[in-house]
This record gives C-alpha cells, sequence and structure tokens, in this order.
C-alpha cells in the first residue's frame, strides 16, 4: 500500500509553512531520511488576502484560488489535506466540498484538544486576526464543545503585530503585543490561550510561561502526523 501524504495548502505566510515543516520534522523520530514523513505542498503566496477579503470587505474573494490548490494536490495524490493559516479556514467549509480527500481542520481539532482538558464554559483566549473574530471562524466548534472565546482587547494592535512578522519577521514589538495580549485574555477569565494566527505561531515563546498555551500549529502537526502514520 502506498504511504499516506498530505497536501499542504501553504503560502498563508511563506514563513509560516516553513514553520510547519520544521515542526513535523522535529515531532519526527528519525534516523535517517526516510524516516521523515511526506508533503506536497503548493506554496503559493499569492492567494488573495484573507484580511483584505474579510475586515476590508474590498479584497478578492479567496475561495476560487483555495479550492484549485486543494484540487490540484489531491490530484498529486494527497490522502488528506492540511492549511497553517486560522484565518484562511473560513472558507475550509467551501475547500472540503471541492475534494474528496479530508481537510485536517486545524480549527476544529485545537478546539477539540483543549475541550478534552477543560471543564464546560471554560474561556478560550485567542490570539489571531481581528479577521477570525469578525469572520466567527471559531463559533461553531466553540459552541459545539461548550467553550467561550475570551478576544483581545486591543484588535488593532493584533493586526498590526501581525503584519509587522509579515514584513520584517518575528520583531520585538510583535513579540510585546502578543505578550500583552496573552496577558489581557489571562486576566478576563481565559482558562487557556490559543496561539490562532500561525504569524503568531512564529513568536509563541512570547506567551508568558505561566499561562496556559496551545499552538494550533502544533495541533495541526499532530494530525499530520498521526494520518500518515495511523491512518
Amino acid at each position: 500500500m502506498a504511504r499516506r501524504v498530505v497536501g499542504v495548502l501553504g503560502g498563508m505566510g511563506p514563513e509560516a509553512t516553513i514553520l510547519l515543516q520544521q515542526r513535523l520534522l522535529a515531532a519526527v523520530a528519525a534516523r535517517d531520511d526516510a524516516d521523515h514523513l511526506p508533503l506536497l505542498i503548493d506554496m503559493n503566496p499569492q492567494v488573495p488576502s484573507r484580511i483584505a477579503h474579510l475586515i476590508g470587505g474590498t479584497g478578492t474573494d479567496p475561495t476560487p484560488v483555495l479550492v484549485e490548490m486543494a484540487r490540484r494536490l489531491e490530484a498529486a495524490g494527497a490522502t488528506a489535506l492540511a492549511m497553517p493559516c486560522n484565518t484562511a479556514h473560513h472558507y475550509a467549509v467551501a475547500i472540503q466540498d471541492a475534494v474528496s480527500i479530508q481537510l485536517l481542520n486545524m480549527v476544529e481539532l485545537t478546539v477539540s484538544e483543549v475541550a478534552r482538558t477543560v471543564p464546560p464554559g471554560t474561556g478560550l483566549g485567542i490570539l489571531a486576526s481581528p479577521a477570525v473574530r469578525l469572520a466567527r471562524v471559531f463559533d461553531a466548534a466553540l459552541d459545539r464543545a461548550g467553550l467561550s472565546a475570551v478576544w483581545p482587547q486591543d484588535a488593532d494592535a493584533m493586526l498590526a503585530a501581525i503584519r509587522e512578522i509579515k514584513a520584517h519577521g518575528p520583531t520585538d514589538a510583535a513579540r510585546q503585543a502578543l505578550a500583552a495580549a496573552a496577558r489581557d485574555v489571562a486576566e478576563r477569565g481565559a482558562g487557556v490561550v490559543v496561539v490562532a494566527c500561525s504569524e503568531f505561531s512564529l513568536i509563541r515563546d512570547a506567551v508568558p510561561g505561566a499561562i496556559r498555551s496551545l499552538d494550533t500549529v502544533d495541533v495541526l502537526v499532530a494530525a499530520i502526523r498521526d494520518h500518515i502514520l495511523h491512518g
């Protein structure tokens, strides 16, 4: 039987896609190249801006591009899909409907992971693009799990930090903004803080260690590993 392979809808942003690969490498106990896990990656930084479409309301709808990427990966032999961009999961239903293979839904997997370890009603602090809140990306999964969202009060600071990372990499200013947001949601009752933007995953260590946190990229890495190794 051919080995399973995950197709990655990448480029949103490019560094986040590389981070996913790095973490997947680290998640496998390998002694040689052949021990690592196969991926098919469509690195497409030209996917129309999710932020422009969801926040600005004037940007091009990225759905057709994402659907074409998914179909291309399936045709190339992918047995499941992964997308290391939380905001792009607003388009997850359209992507899933366009293919016959599973999309490893990072948002749903993360909420399920949290729900296994906390009581119903727990507040989930979500460190993400304001577009994630506006598009209600987490809402359905949270409702099913009986959890509630706690959002950073300074949405503009979140968006500015994401743009800072996309333009200049993991800067001190972005780290300070993420740390402040993590403290904000924790102080307002979040029992767990979720790093729910793959740009923020690049600076996950900025979240104070005393705050219980989970990174959506790590959850996706575990799902990719389990699909390939265990089906």
